[in-house]
């Protein structure tokens, strides 16, 4: 009867061990190059644009920010105009 206790202990006890070794996390670096062959295959699923394509955009933009200068220029010229005269501080010519 003793013995089928031990003999039952140890039983758990291995099932204990391979139950913690089947939860244990794996090697830093293996989880490392895991992540890295993962960001590979996501970046082969990347659709990249054209050079025609990027060069339409970038002209965009470009046009855009000059659109957008010339529109804060005017707003801030004009502020600075309507702040002179309720100030009084224009020019007079």
């Amino acid at each position: 009867m003793a013995e089928a206790k031990a003999e039952k202990k140890a039983a758990d006890k291995k099932a204990l061990a391979k139950k913690a070794a089947k939860n244990k996390k794996p090697n830093v670096f293996v989880r490392l190059w895991k992540y890295l062959l993962a960001c590979k295959g996501e970046l082969k699923k990347i659709t990249w644009p054209s050079p025609a394509q990027t060069t339409k955009n970038f002209g965009i933009v470009i046009a855009v920010i000059v659109v957008m200068g010339l529109l804060i220029f005017g707003l801030d010229q004009g502020l600075y105009a309507l702040l002179g005269l309720i100030m009084g501080t224009g020019s007079s010519v």
